[in-house]
């Protein structure tokens, strides 16, 4: 996590406890925007549990935030884009972030909810089958197969409820103009996020360049 102007980052994990401080430690920071990057489901619960907490949220494109740091000098042809490019993004681009309706609401804390206690229930079944006799061995097994079903069932029906929501802006065009204050900078005092949810290592290239990522 980036914030601008005033330079505050963090990382943290991608997993509940993860989200949740992170989804706190926001809300006490009362972030006018917080831009995301659509990246293929990585972002799946972190958008979910900022949406879900009514933080004003943008999920990007993550072409348009390349195309637009390629042509501010932030980001070199083979750099891959990070938490401060995409509060850089928040910063001078500043789309506009739209409510939510509380049913909507309603439901991405529904969804959030049972995700998580399908998640303690899959750790505390994968950690007895460490130890389980071999009578009940096969019984904790199919559970845990039942309980990935189900984590699998809520993740596509999270997946459909964020991108039918008004969060979900990676089909548009958010750089039709970059906005600025007097004299052409960005307005002061108001604090902008940029959030990257982490990717599996396989699937990290080296960073360079002058910005640094969670």
């Amino acid at each position: 996590m980036a914030c601008r102007p005033d330079g505050v980052k963090w990382t943290a994990p991608n997993d509940a406890e993860g989200i949740a401080a992170t989804v706190a430690r926001l809300r006490t920071m009362v972030p006018s925007l917080i831009v995301a990057e659509a990246t293929g489901g990585y972002e799946r619960a972190l958008v979910g549990g900022l949406a879900a907490a009514g933080l004003p949220l943008v999920v990007a494109n993550p072409r348009q935030v390349r195309a637009f740091a390629k042509a501010t000098g932030q980001l070199a042809k083979t750099d891959r884009l990070d938490a401060d490019i995409l509060a850089f993004f928040a910063e001078r681009v500043r789309p506009t972030p739209r409510p939510l309706p509380e049913p909507v609401l309603q439901q991405l804390d529904a969804l959030m909810t049972r995700r998580r206690q399908l998640l303690d229930m899959l750790t505390a079944e994968r950690n007895r089958l460490e130890h389980a006799a071999p009578p009940i061995r096969r019984s904790v097994a199919d559970h845990i197969r039942w309980l990935e079903r189900r984590v699998a069932d809520v993740d596509r029906d999270l997946d459909h409820t964020i991108e039918s929501s008004p969060v979900w802006r990676a089909k548009e065009n958010l750089m039709r103009s970059v906005r600025s204050g007097p004299r052409g900078e960005p307005d002061a005092g108001r604090r902008r996020a940029g959030t990257r949810a982490p990717q599996p290592q396989a699937d990290r290239g080296p960073r360079r360049g002058r910005a640094t990522g969670p």
